[in-house]
């Protein structure tokens, strides 16, 4: 049986995402280990969590809550990334990437909160 949040697009690019940051915060200076390294990594991990916690619940209006804490952890992140490329822990390049993926995520999370809300205005 196929779980709900695996058919969600904004799931896959938000495990992508969480899978990327782990990958460029190796990078980061090891001082960092228990600061922003932690603080990005623990946001990026939540946004999939929490869209796949939202989608495992009973109702729409769980799911939506859900979705708007994951969104909340997309911001945390999208914070930290700029904290980042101002310590230079990241090239303009990387961050840019980053970014965009952030913006893609932001813009699908959206979507799917107000097609969430619909449905919980049509009951």
């Amino acid at each position: 049986m196929q779980r709900p949040h695996k058919k969600l697009d904004v799931w896959l690019e938000s495990v992508a995402l969480a899978t990327h940051l782990y990958q460029v915060t190796e990078k980061f200076p090891r001082t960092e280990i228990y600061g922003l390294t932690s603080q990005m990594r623990r946001a990026a991990v939540s946004i999939p969590s929490n869209i796949a916690e939202g989608a495992a619940r009973a109702s729409s209006k769980e799911f939506a809550q859900f979705l708007n804490i994951a969104g909340g952890s997309l911001s945390e992140l999208d914070t930290q990334l700029e904290i980042a490329g101002n310590l230079r822990y990241l090239s303009n390049d990387e961050k840019q990437i980053i970014d965009q993926k952030i913006g893609s995520i932001a813009q699908k999370l959206a979507g799917l909160i107000n097609h969430v809300k619909k449905k919980i205005s049509e009951k």
